[in-house]
């Protein structure tokens, strides 16, 4: 007799708002996941690399990279929310809060907010919040998000229930500074620049002079660490029939990726505060090579005398560097509605904590 144990994750049909759903898989976080997240992204940043550095401001130890934090959460979630989705649409109000440190075990839970049907048959959107906590049970990061996400029935019918409104960015009282951070310490000679808060100027764009080419193995390895399944991004023989024809490399390997490349200009961006709003502007596959830019959208001051915040816009491109061709943000089509341009694959509203000048 053949008895089923498993299961085939949600579908639009099982996302009633209101529902809260408790993830599988605790996650220990290891030094080897943060050794591993720099030899997938090479990132520079001292904070999560010199335990000497991050002392000296307070900190434990180096702190687990805020986006590995953001991976380890996501991933808990993915099972139950997005194993069955071609794609995740966007993100707002996304917030990073207590350090995350080697030892700590994250674990999380997500509350439906809303589901609808869309004109692509067979498919609905469905939005969710989502938050990780520690073996203590602080939260360590909590944001919205939502993706489309496959019906069991196609032809099914699905009563729409309207998210509500979503934050369109981070409040300024909301943004966590850890109570420890002490950056009279800071040494710019460890992040090899000397610009500070007071540098940057709202409107200045940034050109990251960095260009990555996204490799099969790094990206299926990056998923693969963070423990999401879902199948765009590892089932070739499921993406074969796909509009693109082979598995999607999942959004957050691109998000680090282009927070990577955005070191060069913005080295002194020491901490992740929050994601104010982000979209996955197009699809990008193995072999496509991403470039970004960065624009500095307002420069906040937190009340501090050490350090600001920036709120900046963090653009991904594939296949064109936008040092030598300009690539516009949008296009308007021929029937006249502005998209994306096709390069575009990250458009992410996000604010960083910088130090201010002694």
């Amino acid at each position: 007799m053949t008895t089923a144990k498993t299961t085939g994750g949600n579908y639009l049909e099982d996302f009633e708002a209101g529902r809260v759903i408790k993830h599988a898989v605790p996650r220990t976080v290891w030094d080897g996941d943060m050794a591993l997240y720099i030899a997938l992204y090479g990132d520079r940043r001292p904070l999560n690399c010199a335990r000497d550095f991050a002392q000296a401001l307070g900190f434990e130890r180096e702190p687990v990279h805020d986006l590995l934090v953001f991976h380890l959460v996501f991933g808990r979630a993915v099972p139950d929310v997005s194993l069955n989705s071609p794609a995740n649409l966007g993100y707002a109000d996304v917030r990073f809060l207590a350090p995350v440190y080697a030892g700590d075990t994250l674990r999380a839970e997500t509350k439906v907010l809303g589901r609808r049907e869309t004109s692509r048959p067979g498919l609905g959107i469905v939005w969710v919040h989502t938050r990780g906590f520690n073996q203590r049970g602080e939260t360590v990061l909590q944001f919205y998000r939502w993706a489309m996400v496959n019906k069991r029935d196609p032809d099914s019918k699905v009563e729409a229930e309207e998210p509500p409104e979503l934050p369109d960015r981070v409040r300024t009282e909301d943004l966590y500074v850890p109570p420890e951070l002490e950056l009279a310490k800071f040494d710019p000679v460890a992040t090899g620049s000397e610009a500070m808060w007071e540098d940057y100027e709202p409107g200045e764009r940034i050109m990251h002079p960095q260009g990555f080419t996204l490799e099969d193995a790094e990206h299926q390895m990056a998923t693969r660490l963070y423990q999401n399944n879902a199948r765009v991004h590892f089932n070739e023989v499921l993406q074969k029939k796909s509009r693109l024809g082979t598995r999607i490399i999942y959004g957050g390997h691109i998000i680090s990726t282009a927070h990577c490349i955005a070191f060069d200009g913005l080295e002194n961006a020491i901490r992740v505060l929050a994601f104010n709003a982000g979209a996955h502007a197009n699809p990008t596959v193995a072999g496509d090579t991403l470039f970004a830019w960065s624009e500095v959208l307002e420069r906040i001051d937190l009340g501090r005398d050490d350090a600001g915040a920036l709120r900046l816009r963090l653009v991904g491109v594939k296949n064109s560097d936008p040092r030598e061709e300009e690539i516009p943000l949008r296009v308007k089509g021929d029937d006249g509605r502005e998209s994306y341009h096709p390069n575009v694959v990250l458009d992410l509203d996000y604010t960083v904590l910088v130090p201010k000048r002694r």
